[in-house]
């Protein structure tokens, strides 16, 4: 079986992930495929649609395959992630800004680059399985793959909530935070596809769609509003401190165990973002700049040697949460001068 399969079918250009033994993880060779597929039917007038989906039932895109990154990196290479990453955000701008209508269906497991593959199109569909997460604070990086961009325009301060836990949503609470657009029962997608290939029509969506489960993250907006409220990682500490209930609790221990750099620079990039009112574009150079230096100079390879490589969910970070400074965090994000990602 291969990585993927791109296919067009009546009206549709087609595109599954077809990894299901790895949570159909993207590699760097997925990613030119997709971009050669999309480029091929931008001008084809038999195409009128795009769907992007996931083979198995476990997953749409659990993430980037980043094990040969690390591997890589820890001989000193630095230039196999900056080449993936680079053409990988290349793809994440080209799906946000296609000109054809582009359904991305989020089962199961959407984590990091599956959110980058299936978040920023048109027309995101969500299920019962699905479950959306940003989790790269936890192995060292930074939301990346315009995730930045999602997490910067949630409602309130979800977006800081959802990228330093790495909190998880269901379908309910991912549209609650404008991660996908609609709810259709899992069962119902077959005969979904195959009218959207028939005719073309993305109206079938609006017909197919139903009422989403409610969000317990909706729910609870004042509570993570207030937790979550502080300009600092410092403050944010402070406040979930005293915090009772579940939703404090699990936080705490979440901001407790990531990584405090990239915590840092997390929250300064969504600042950053909402005060330049940035698009798609400037999120990814944003992220590019961090991606580029995360390697060598961040706690990249640490994390996910502890949590993927090793998993003794015991990484060594490079600063401790009280030894993180503005000028550390001002580094990561400094431009790159030539070697700026071009879109």
């Amino acid at each position: 079986m291969t990585d993927i399969v791109i296919r067009r079918t009546g009206h549709a250009g087609h595109v599954t992930l077809s990894r299901p033994k790895a949570l159909n993880a993207l590699n760097h060779g997925m990613c030119l495929e997709i971009e050669a597929a999309l480029d091929a039917w931008r001008d084809d007038p038999e195409v009128a649609l795009v769907m992007i989906d996931g083979a198995g039932d476990k997953a749409f895109c659990a993430g980037g395959d980043i094990a040969e990154i690390y591997h890589q990196g820890r001989a000193g290479d630095y230039a196999t992630g900056r080449a993936f990453w680079r053409d990988e955000y290349r793809l994440n701008a080209k799906l946000a800004e296609y000109p054809k209508p582009v359904i991305s269906f989020l089962h199961g497991f959407v984590m990091g680059g599956g959110v980058g593959l299936g978040g920023h199109v048109g027309e995101r569909v969500v299920c019962e399985s699905s479950q959306i997460a940003m989790p790269e604070c936890g192995i060292g990086f930074v939301p990346d793959v315009g995730g930045s961009l999602l997490l910067a325009r949630a409602p309130g301060r979800l977006g800081e909530y959802l990228g330093l836990t790495a909190a998880r949503m269901g379908p309910g609470d991912a549209i609650h935070a404008g991660f996908a657009d609609h709810f259709v029962p899992e069962a119902d997608w077959p005969a979904l596809k195959e009218r959207l290939a028939a005719t073309g029509d993305v109206a079938a969506l609006a017909e197919a769609a139903s009422a989403p489960p409610a969000s317990p993250m909706a729910a609870a907006q004042d509570e993570i509003d207030v937790l979550f409220g502080a300009e600092s990682v410092a403050g944010i500490r402070a406040a979930l401190k005293g915090a009772a209930g579940p939703i404090g609790e699990a936080a705490r221990k979440a901001v407790g165990r990531n990584s405090p750099l990239s915590m840092a620079v997390a929250l300064e990039m969504l600042r950053r973002l909402r005060a330049d009112d940035g698009d798609i574009r400037a999120a990814l150079r944003q992220e590019y700049r961090v991606s580029h230096r995360i390697v060598e100079e961040g706690d990249f390879v640490e994390g996910v040697r502890a949590q993927i490589i090793d998993k003794d969910r015991t990484p060594h970070w490079r600063l401790a949460a009280d030894e993180v400074t503005p000028a550390h965090v001002e580094a990561m994000l400094a431009p790159l001068g030539e070697d700026e990602l071009a879109l």
